[in-house]
């Protein structure tokens, strides 16, 4: 059975070891809206983080857009990421 893609993005976010939260998700679309945080004993910079993100959405045939330390969220996030398939 093949994963869905909101399974498939999980285990993305799951092997990269992050905390995320669903900040937007249009099913019709395909088109989803992460806030990403890392975790406290992450010692990666954001920005090795944010690539291996990117590496594995791609590598799904993904569109990847983020924003580091985004300020118009109501919640506390690292990373913003806009993916769309």
């Amino acid at each position: 059975m093949a994963m869905t893609e909101r399974q498939m993005i999980q285990e993305i976010l799951n092997t990269v070891d992050v905390i995320y939260a669903f900040e937007d998700v249009d099913e019709d679309t395909k088109e989803y809206t992460l806030l990403v945080t890392q975790q406290d004993n992450d010692s990666r910079p954001l920005e090795t983080v944010n690539a291996e993100m990117k590496k594995y959405f791609q590598e799904a045939d993904f569109n990847y857009k983020e924003e580091l330390h985004p300020t118009n969220t109501d919640k506390q996030a690292d990373i913003r990421v806009l993916i769309k398939r």
